[in-house]
């Protein structure tokens, strides 16, 4: 199916092949022209040394230089913190890999769209325009400069100082009666670490809000849906893939609390199930945030469903009639065979097509999709689990299971 779009000036823009809500931005434009990226998303792997250890090598340095690295008067050294070393080397290079993954399906999405012939002819340039007005947003430069503000405003000054910042002494930071005051490793955390972190996490968070936006403008569109197609999904079953390129982004939830968990279990006595509700609130913000966009389409799904329902309910009851009649009333030549006759398979592709029908799914998620990503949140925060049983039994379990 070919394309056309409102206006010439945004053809190459709207074409679902330029499609993405990763490839763009600030940033995105910054790392172009500091050779950390291409017009395609390559060089991850440069990209995650880079920025990875940006974040991380010059607190390895200071730590060093404060006498902070294994011990000296912090309670938590900077290589016992396990939540520090997780965010950089865990969490940040899954955050920034993501990127590629959710490039690329995406992209192979939205062409779906028009390769199904899902858009009626009529609607396209109202899709494209869509495109075009999601690439925008994507590009916005406000948009990037109000998530700093949000990340040292609220990220740095009230949420990690206030909650998420270890109530001891540590290599980052002494504790005392006007409040924690800061070492040259911890003004590094504190100032640049951890906001670039925080800024990758919001940034994210923005992009699935396009994602999600650009999703409720296509479901204002009345869509062309075949509630008999094998999906049962009427056609929009390939949405649910969408599902898996998130998956590096919940592992990367996953391991930043399960760094959290790790460093309040080993050092202010915490056990892991006094986290059993931090653990599922997160479990279902994840779920929330990538599977929510998908339900703007329930409503059309829903008519889809009844209107089939009563369609091929219409036309099975002609059919079951005329095969009655032709085949149990006398209706059928006196030479005509019983066997092998197309009557009795297209008896049963009816059956089939009603089925269908009636078990077509509302929305475009499926089980094995929940429990992926559900596998992919709990997989970082599993090990914690060994910290509930000493070594030695720990040790007499695995041989007793294996021997």
């Amino acid at each position: 199916m070919k394309t056309h779009t409102a206006s010439a000036g945004d053809s190459q823009l709207s074409s679902p092949e330029n499609f993405s809500i990763v490839l763009g931005g600030p940033l995105f434009q910054l790392l172009r022209r500091a050779r950390l990226s291409d017009d395609a998303l390559q060089l991850v792997r440069k990209r995650i040394l880079f920025i990875a250890l940006f974040a991380w090598l010059p607190l390895l340095l200071l730590s060093t230089l404060e006498r902070h690295l294994f011990g000296g008067s912090a309670t938590v050294p900077f290589l016992m913190d396990f939540e520090v070393h997780v965010r950089f080397l865990v969490a940040l290079p899954l955050l920034i890999g993501a990127e590629l993954v959710v490039h690329r399906r995406i992209r192979i999405a939205v062409r779906q769209f028009l390769e199904r012939e899902l858009i009626p002819t009529g609607e396209i340039g109202r899709f494209n325009a869509s495109l075009v007005s999601s690439l925008s947003l994507r590009n916005s430069v406000l948009a990037e400069v109000l998530l700093i503000a949000l990340v040292y405003g609220v990220g740095v000054l009230v949420v990690w100082r206030k909650y998420l910042a270890l109530d001891t002494s540590t290599w980052y930071a002494t504790p005392s009666a006007t409040g924690a005051s800061l070492s040259f490793a911890g003004m590094w955390y504190g100032y640049v670490s951890l906001p670039i972190f925080q800024f990758l996490l919001c940034r994210w968070y923005f992009r699935i809000a396009i994602w999600a936006r650009f999703l409720w403008l296509v479901s204002r569109i009345e869509l062309i849906l075949i509630p008999t197609h094998p999906d049962r999904n009427a056609g929009l079953g390939f949405l649910d893939t969408i599902a898996y390129a998130f998956a590096p982004l919940a592992a990367a939830h996953g391991a930043l609390i399960a760094g959290q968990i790790a460093n309040r279990i080993f050092f202010l006595g915490a056990a892991l199930p006094e986290f059993k509700m931090e653990i599922a609130f997160l479990l279902c913000w994840v779920l929330f945030v990538v599977f929510a966009p998908l339900l703007v389409f329930a409503p059309q799904l829903a008519q889809a469903k009844r209107t089939g329902n009563r369609e091929y309910g219409a036309l099975a009851e002609r059919y079951v009639r005329d095969f009655d009649d032709k085949w149990l009333r006398g209706g059928v030549a006196a030479n005509e065979p019983l066997l092998a006759s197309a009557d009795i398979q297209s008896l049963a592709d009816m059956a089939n097509s009603v089925e269908v029908v009636r078990t077509m799914h509302l929305t475009p998620i499926t089980r094995q999709a929940i429990v992926r990503l559900s596998a992919a949140v709990l997989v970082p925060i599993a090990p914690l689990a060994l910290t509930m049983m000493p070594l030695d039994e720990l040790v007499k379990t695995l041989l007793g299971l294996i021997f």
